[in-house]
Parts: structure tokens; sequence; C-alpha cells
């Protein structure tokens, strides 16, 4: 195999990942409705900008993201492979990298953004992102 190569039982499991509308975020989404919110789903909040958020508060300017533990390098559950391990390593630190970019890009526009890691409760982060929201379209 040369460096990149995969076998067909990774690709297969790397292919079947959702990249939208998990778990977790139907499960949070469920509870901020429950809770009164209304928001978008997969949107993106600045003009120009090539990047989703998993939940957008646009009159609040909140933008949530959720994030998974293996792709977004969660510092408690993340894994490094040991296959492809210089590749994989470089792909983890650039989503490290763009969503510290975009967390800095929606901040300068007047955005707050909330990260969610897959591992939370979807109760604790429902909470979390209430307040935050509630406290925005109160101040504004």
């Amino acid at each position: 195999m040369t460096p990149l190569e995969t076998t067909p039982k990774v690709r297969a499991r790397m292919s079947s990942q959702r990249s939208r509308d998990t778990g977790i975020e139907l499960s949070l989404r469920r509870l901020l409705h429950a809770g009164g919110l209304r928001y978008r789903v997969h949107r993106r909040p600045l003009k120009g900008v090539r990047r989703e958020a998993d939940i957008l508060f646009g009159p609040a300017r909140v933008a949530v993201f959720v994030d998974g533990c293996y792709w977004h390098g969660c510092p408690e559950h993340a894994t490094w492979p040991k296959n492809n391990s210089a590749f994989w390593r470089e792909k983890i630190e650039k989503n490290r990298a763009r969503d510290r970019d975009t967390d800095a890009r929606l901040a300068e526009a007047g955005w707050a953004s909330v990260r969610v890691w897959e591992h939370e409760a979807p109760e604790e982060a429902a909470v979390r992102i209430t307040a935050l929201v509630r406290s925005r379209r109160a101040e504004g």
C-alpha cells in the first residue's frame, strides 16, 4: 500500500460517517425547539465564508457547531490513527485551525460561536446555548 492508500474496510467506515443530522445534532435541536427557540440548520452565518453552522440563530447572531471528537481532535477522546498517521494528523490539525479561524471571523463580525463536542450531554449543551441566545436577544 502507498502511504495514503486505505483498505476497503476503512474507506467504507469513514465514508459512512454522517456529517449532518447526527444523533447529537437531532437531540440538541429537539431540546432547543422544545425550549421555545427557533433556528435555521446548516446555514452559513457570513456571506463569502464557506463554513456552515449546524444550528444558527440569526437575529441573536449565535452559531452552533457540533464537532465530532475524531474529526476535530477532542482533547478528551481524540485518537491518532496508526495507519497513514501523518495524513490524518495533518487533516485533523487543519480542521482545528479552520475551527479557530471560523470562531475568530464570527467574533469579528459580532457573532458568538458555540462549540459542542459530540460526547457532550445534549441537555447541558442546550442549557448553555439557550442562556446565550436569550442574553444576546435581551441585549439587542
